[in-house]
Formats: structure tokens, sequence, C-alpha cells
């Protein structure tokens, strides 16, 4: 089950336990049953602080609960914790032997004064990467408060309730019975939705703040980069980003980023944030700007409202609020969204396991997810509006090699079917005859380029006609000392790294600009 070097890292890790800690079993004779038995043997049999009690008797079976001895409740794994959430499985052994989370404080009091009955159960797939955050975060709250049971599902070993449920997206967050959410969620952003007051506790906060010399809107890799730039000056900087990491935290693979041989997504995003902290930037996460006010005087402050009625000041402001994925806009998309229509083929992939399935869009971002969701499903139906694949020639001549995919070009998307609960085919127009089309499957995967997130900022800074805020060549916007780097600007190809380097660029733009600002009183400087 477990390799001699991942149970020699378990065991090092094990060691951290400060306290001891009880596996209670539910198993049956199935192979993922016997598979979950060596496991638990495995993990009892490298620490002595760890104890296995085969008398489970869930209704979930296999499955099987991490608690503190002596107590019967905690966190539940429902088949097997492996692939990406094996490390929710080790975070979850540490966190209830003890050992503490790398977690502020103020959000782990959040979670031990929430109050009722919390009953989360969130399913997951093996291959997603977006899950795990989602799974250590419930994790985490059912350790802290007792008031908080979480049971983690992996799809795949619980396939008839994944149906019965219509799941056909993860991570799926379900709340006392009720769909809680899907897609990507921190802590931070659980405990949020769950406590009402929190939004305005959060606008004072940001309210006392003092004003940043340079504040950076956006935490993607132009984001970070400008931190990191920017705090190595010595100024008072500060990010207040919705999440950081931005788009990064939905790549799978990264394979060409300079002097980074292979990574992903969520790990490389992991290590932006610490180089950022390492400067002690301040990181404000959850945020999301509102409407940019640009400073009134020379040199002095502009200000950044966000959504939940906060407001930041700064000297200097970089915008790197980066770009999310572009809709079809057709019938059916909305409706069917998380219920056969996705846009991360690694996540959603596994939970269309033979069946048939279409991804829009001849892209390289759409050309690989064809390919790879063609070593999981039935069939793929690629549908390209223009006349040609435009992805890399390598990629294209992959994906014709594979006897389970069909390639429509010259193809336009006119609607998304469904039954009223599930996508149930896509139809589409030919271009070159006008003949109508339609194509049976059960998931529609949607990979057609990105959209700014710009919309906050129409009116008050120039912005192309595709949505872009124009910049030059040193990451001027038309505002004086308003800058911006990364995929939401005019620079043409969105890549991370030209990215980070745009981020750089950026902030020692911003700091240029701060040295050659006159001296102004605090009075001065304060803008409507």
């Amino acid at each position: 089950m477990l390799d001699d070097t991942l149970k020699a890292q378990l065991q090092q890790y094990l060691a951290l336990l400060r306290q001891p800690i009880r596996l209670i079993a539910s198993l049956d004779e199935s192979e993922t049953g016997k598979d979950m038995a060596e496991l638990l043997n495995t993990i009892v049999g490298l620490s002595d602080k760890v104890t296995l009690d085969t008398s489970g008797t869930d209704a979930r079976k296999p499955s099987f609960a991490v608690v503190r001895e002596g107590e019967s409740q905690g966190v539940r794994f429902a088949g097997l914790p492996l692939g990406h959430e094996f490390t929710s499985l080790v975070l979850a052994l540490l966190w209830t032997g003890g050992h503490p989370p790398k977690v502020e404080q103020d959000v782990i009091d959040s979670i031990k004064t929430l109050e009722g009955d919390f009953n989360f159960e969130v399913y997951m797939s093996l291959s997603c990467h977006n899950c795990p955050d989602v799974v250590q975060a419930l994790s985490l709250m059912a350790i802290v408060n007792p008031k908080v049971k979480t049971v983690v599902i992996e799809g795949g070993a619980f396939q008839k309730e994944v149906e019965e449920r219509q799941i056909m997206a993860v991570p799926m967050v379900f709340l006392n019975g009720q769909v809680f959410g899907s897609g990507r969620m921190g802590v931070e952003e659980i405990v949020a939705k769950l406590d009402t007051n929190s939004e305005a506790r959060e606008a004072a906060r940001l309210n006392e703040k003092e004003p940043f010399d340079v504040l950076i809107v956006g935490g993607g890799p132009a984001g970070a980069a400008a931190a990191v730039y920017a705090a190595r000056k010595g100024i008072r900087v500060g990010v207040a980003a919705e999440r950081f990491g931005g788009q990064v935290n939905d790549t799978m693979a990264i394979e060409n980023y300079i002097s980074v041989l292979e990574t992903d997504g969520p790990k490389m995003a992991a290590a932006m944030e610490a180089q950022v902290r390492h400067y002690e930037v301040d990181i404000m996460n959850l945020q999301r700007a509102a409407k940019v006010v640009p400073a009134t005087t020379p040199g002095g402050l502009t200000q950044v409202h966000m959504v939940n009625g906060g407001v930041l000041s700064a000297r200097s402001v970089i915008l790197s609020t980066g770009a999310r994925w572009r809709n079809v806009n057709v019938p059916g998309e909305e409706q069917y969204k998380n219920k056969g229509v996705a846009y991360c083929p690694h996540c959603d992939g596994p939970l269309f396991k033979g069946k048939r399935v279409a991804v829009i869009g001849g892209g390289n971002s759409g050309v690989e997810a064809a390919i790879d969701l063609a070593g999981l499903v039935a069939h793929v139906s690629l549908v390209e509006f223009a006349d040609a694949l435009k992805a890399d020639a390598v990629l294209v001549s992959k994906l014709k090699s594979l006897p389970n995919v069909s390639i429509h070009v010259n193809a336009q998307t006119t609607e998304i079917t469904g039954d009223g609960q599930k996508v149930t085919g896509l139809s589409y127009k030919d271009r070159a005859n006008e003949a109508l089309h339609h194509i049976e499957l059960a998931g529609v995967f949607v990979q057609i380029g990105l959209v700014p997130n710009t919309e906050f900022l129409k009116g008050t800074i120039e912005l192309s006609k595709f949505g872009e805020i124009v910049v030059d060549a040193k990451c001027h916007t038309n505002l004086p000392g308003v800058f911006a780097a990364g995929d939401v600007t005019t620079v043409p190809y969105k890549q991370i790294v030209i990215a980070a380097g745009e981020g750089a660029k950026a902030a020692l733009s911003a700091f240029d600009y701060l040295i050659r600002q006159p001296v102004v009183t605090p009075a001065a400087a304060v803008t409507a």
C-alpha cells in the first residue's frame, strides 16, 4: 500500500504526535476494505501512540474515524484517502494527536465559537487537486469544535451514493443534508459562511489598518512577485487577495517555470505565500475589491473599497486581480454547472468514468483536457469554433492518435442540454454549412480561455476592448500611483512566468514613483 520511502516519511510525522489516538474502522470484504485494513495496520505499526479498533459499525463501509484516545468522535474517511488526499490523512492524524495546525489563532478561535450542529459530508476524488483544501479545512473544524462532524467520502468507492445525490463535480460539500458549496474553499471562507457576523468584523478590521506604501490587490504570481520585490525595499506592503495563488491553484502540472523542473499549482501557490509571509507582508485573504478611488492630490492616498465594506488606503496600488475561466454563454451552461458542466478535468474527470463527454475549446488547455479525459471516459468529443485546432502540434498529434476521441472543428456550440437535473447532451452548428448536430453525453468541460477580473474598475481605469487594464512598458495605468501586472493587463501571453516578471516590474515602478513624490502631511493625503 505504501512504499518504503512513504512509510519512512509517515513515521517521521507520527513522531510529532503529542497524545495517543485511535483509528476506529468499519470494514467489509471489498478490495477497498482490504486495502484500508492494510493501510491502517501500517499506520499503527509506525507509532506506539496509534491503536486500531476494528469494531466500528458505521453505515458507510469501508470507513474509519480518527479520534483522540477515550473519545468516539473525530474525522471520518469513507474510502481510501490516498493520492492528493494522503496529506489530508496525515494532517488529521497530527491534529488529532495534538500537533498544532499552521493556522492563524483568530481562525481557530472563530471555529471554537461556532454555535449549532454542523454535520459535513465532503465528496472528493483522489485526482482532485482542489479537494485537499476543503477536506483539510473541514477536518480541522471537526477536530477543534466537537459540534462539527466531518465525513470525507471518496467518490470512486461510493459510486452509487454519488449517483443518487447526482454529484458531478468535486469537491462537493453537504451540510446537514443540504448542498453547502462546491469547488475549492479554505477554512476561513467556510467559517465566514457559517458566521454571519464575520463580514462586518472583517470590514472593521480593515478600516483600522494604517495606510500602506504599496497595496497589492490580487495574490497570484504577479501579486506575489510584486509583494516580494516591494517588501525588500523596506516599505510597508499589503496584499488583499480573494485567494492567494489565484488561478495557479487550479493548475495541475507546471513544467515550464524556469528552474523548477516540475510542480503543481497548489504547491506553487503555497510556496509563493510562504515567501511573501517571510517578508512580513500583511496578507489579507478572502478580500474582493469593489472599487478604486484615486488620490485627489499628488502623492496622496488611493483608496480600495472592498465588497465587505472595508476600505484600505495606500500611497501606491498594484492591481493584479488576474482572470477567470471564460463561459460559453449558451443555454444550459449556467443551469447545469456542477451538474455535468465542469471546468476542471483533473478534479471532475473521474466522476465521468466510462461515460461520454465533450470538451469545448481547441487551444492547449482544451486539447490537454481531452487527452487526460480520454484515459478515463468512454469517449471524448472535442468541439472547436475555429476551422483548425490552435494547440501545439505535439498535443494535436497526440490527440489524433487516441481511438476514443472525435474532433469537430468549425463547430459553434449552441446549447448544453439536460433533463432538468443533469447534462444529457451538447448541440452545435457546423459553421461551414449551417447544419445542426447533437451529441448525447454526460458531461461538458469548458476550456475556452480567460476573462480579466476588472468589472470593479469600469469607469475608473482605462480598459481595452477585451476588459484588460491598459499598461505601458513599466506597468503604469492611466492613474498616477496605480500600477497593474499579470493576466489582468494588456501584456500578451498569459503565463505564470510572465505574470511573475510583470509583478516584479510593477513593484519597482511603484517604488520609483514613491521616492519621487513630495512629502505630504496626513491631512493632505486623505482622499474623498
